[in-house]
């Protein structure tokens, strides 16, 4: 199978649709698969890779962190596209890359599949507050609507977002087929090493949460817990790792509430290496996202070995429901913080459930989840053979 994939975002770009796109086009090329991916230019650099084109791009205005890629520069490689033979067209974003895919694909006369990553009716709102929630939330039903009916079909990556977009009126064919963790990556990482570079003391009680830093993440929440946890654990220390529009209000926040000794932001850390060390390094790793699609941080931390207090809402609900390596929580200071607290008073716990996230986490296999994705190209494939006329236009 040859794919041509798209995306507004890629690496260095760091986040969960970057690290979704990585994983399944290692997984499919590791099956034999040709995928190659068209993705922006960033100017920070990064290294050329023969699977990926990177498009000429532009600032993206109020968002610092990612860019517009020049769709008259995506076009010009149409010669090129064309030659590669290309079966299918996975558009991974809903900006300027679903538009670009759905051209590209009527003109190569291939049918298109777009990954629904961003649960955009709970996420919108907070970057266009002047819009009440009632607006921005039809506005994204209708958007979502139409840009799911405009494709063959689309993958989600849990049954709650393949349920709300059956809400919307998503009429295209929809397969659920989560990001899978590449267990290989998982086996290092040297928490005392962390500890040691951060000055955290070893034997102090270390909280974490990874993610983008981002105002749908809920991490003002998790602050609030952090507040009322350390009446009984006043060492307590949470991580934050990541970096997003957030950052500075949730710094407010910590000094507003007198948490500058037990909170920690540390940005960006390379997955390869210095992440793996700060999983390893904490004893619980905390989450409270209201609008995950899938939740693949979840997954690393128990693949790693760390017991997960997390609430259950949206795509988490898939990972967090057996009740292996992690305990539920509901969005309760009380409940959230008790559920922190019990395991940070019982080592023997900590271990039992770390262990059990840990084999739970081999059964959500990356190679599995990219057969699956092969499964659903293949089929989609043979049901358009035939049907497709060439389109006018970017010839």
């Amino acid at each position: 199978m040859r794919v041509l994939m798209i995306s507004d975002v890629y690496f260095p770009r760091v986040n969960g649709v970057s690290t979704s796109i990585l994983t399944f086009q290692q997984e499919l090329a590791d099956q034999g698969h040709d995928v190659h991916i068209v993705a922006p230019h960033y100017p920070a650099g990064h290294p050329e890779m023969p699977h990926i084109t990177r498009v000429e791009s532009g600032y993206v205005m109020l968002d610092p962190e990612d860019r517009l890629m020049k769709s008259n520069k995506i076009y010009e490689l149409l010669p090129h596209f064309r030659e590669r033979n290309f079966d299918i067209v996975h558009i991974q974003t809903p900006f300027l890359a679903h538009y670009a895919g759905i051209k590209l694909a009527r003109s190569l006369n291939i049918p298109t599949i777009e990954t629904y990553h961003t649960f955009f009716e709970e996420y919108l709102y907070h970057y266009v507050p002047l819009l009440p929630k009632f607006i921005t939330r039809s506005i994204t039903r209708s958007f979502s609507r139409s840009q799911c009916n405009a494709v063959d079909a689309v993958i989600v990556p849990s049954i709650a977002m393949s349920t709300v977009l059956q809400q919307y009126g998503c009429t295209s064919p929809i397969h659920i087929a989560p990001t899978g963790i590449q267990m290989a990556k998982f086996d290092s990482g040297d928490g005392a090493r962390f500890r040691a570079k951060h000055g955290i003391p070893a034997d102090r009680h270390l909280l974490l949460h990874v993610g983008r830093v981002a105002h749908e993440k809920n991490i003002a929440f998790l602050l609030t817990v952090l507040d009322h946890l350390r009446a009984k654990h006043p060492n307590v220390l949470l991580l934050i790792c990541g970096e997003g529009p957030a950052r500075a209000d949730l710094e407010q926040q910590v000094k507003r509430m007198g948490l500058s000794d037990n909170a920690m932001f540390v940005g960006y850390l390379d997955r390869e290496t210095e992440l793996l060390d700060c999983y390893r390094a904490a004893d619980v790793f905390i989450f409270a996202s209201r609008t995950e699609t899938q939740g693949l941080v979840l997954l690393e931390a128990m693949a790693l070995g760390v017991p997960v207090v997390s609430t259950a809402v949206m795509g988490t609900i898939d990972i967090l429901s057996p009740n292996r390596g992690a305990l539920v929580a509901e969005e309760d200071v009380g409940d959230f913080s008790g559920k922190i607290s019990r395991l940070l008073n019982d080592d023997a716990l900590r271990r039992q459930i770390g262990a059990e996230g840990r084999e739970y986490a081999h059964t959500w296999s990356a190679p599995a989840t990219a057969r699956r994705v092969a499964d659903i190209y293949q089929g989609i494939v043979a049901d358009k053979a035939g049907q497709l006329t060439p389109a006018a236009g970017l010839s």
